[in-house]
């Protein structure tokens, strides 16, 4: 492995001279007598094998070679800063990685908008998130791969908040057959189309269906069941805030039942481990904002 020959030190000390105009003005800002910076320069130069600058007048300037070097230099010293900025958060308790799990049917904006507010204040932590469905969080919080999961079940011997309401609302396209019966549907009439429903993506294979299996597909994702039903290839329960949009523009939509057209599951938040560090309670903070 190459080992760099030249210091930060003398990387801050180019940057300031130009940033400040000339050797004596960067002097004064360092603290440092102008012939210790006019020395750390001129190494700097001797040991890259390029001029970097020159004085015209009494300012320096850049060559062509030190814009471009000089711009590497900057992003080279903000990195050095941020890992010893990490280092210090880390010292503190803050966690270097946040696994979320998160239940399929919650809500994408709410999902997003929280991480946008996470992101400027994560301090370099980073985000590991994984879509499960029905008891996959349960699995996910048991086998400890998770810090933070969103749940429509609470686990034996964890707790959890409630951190919002999901919808379900049977839809299809408008062209399917379902809807040129024209009138309120049964089950039988149900029972007659090709269902679509979520699989369990736990060990417990919890079935999101309660309708005649002979007719059902089965999808591992909320969106491939979304893309399925808009293509008129079945009809099936799907979250009405997801789908607000796909109505709108009439890709689907809500069918006329007898009953059951509309249920709500309740979604939990729940922290793995009752110790969770400062970075994991600051986004579990955050999503309970996004979902009230």
């Amino acid at each position: 492995m190459n080992t760099p020959k030249v210091t930060l030190d003398q990387w801050r000390t180019l940057q300031s001279v130009i940033d400040c105009g000339g050797y004596a003005q960067a002097a004064e800002k360092l603290h440092r007598s102008q012939s210790s910076v006019s020395y750390a320069v001129n190494r700097l130069q001797q040991q890259i094998g390029t001029q970097l600058l020159h004085i015209e007048g009494r300012k320096a300037v850049l060559s062509e070679p030190g814009k471009v070097l000089l711009q590497r230099s900057r992003q080279l010293v903000a990195d050095a800063c941020s890992i010893e900025q990490q280092a210090h958060h880390l010292n503190q308790g803050w966690e270097a990685e946040i696994r979320l799990a998160v239940e399929a049917a919650f809500p994408t904006l709410k999902l997003m908008e929280a991480l946008k507010l996470f992101k400027p204040q994560a301090k370099d932590t980073r985000i590991r998130l994984q879509e499960v469905v029905l008891s996959g969080a349960e699995d996910i919080l048991l086998s400890g791969d998770a810090d933070l999961v969103i749940s429509p079940y609470v686990p034996k011997g964890f707790l959890g908040d409630e951190v919002t309401k999901v919808n379900f609302i049977a839809v299809a396209h408008p062209e399917h057959p379902l809807h040129l019966l024209n009138r309120k549907l049964s089950t039988d009439d149900l029972n007659r189309e090709t269902h679509v429903v979520i699989t369990d993506s736990g060990h417990r294979g919890i079935d999101s269906g309660w309708l005649s299996e002979s007719r059902r597909w089965a999808v591992t994702s909320m969106d491939s069941a979304r893309k399925i039903i808009c293509n008129g290839l079945g009809f099936g329960w799907l979250p009405e805030e997801e789908i607000a949009q796909h109505v709108i523009k009439n890709e689907l939509k809500p069918l006329k039942l007898k009953q059951g057209m509309l249920h709500t599951g309740i979604l939990y938040l729940i922290y793995a481990n009752n110790q969770a560090g400062p970075a994991t309670r600051l986004l579990a903070d955050i999503l309970k904002q996004v979902s009230k």
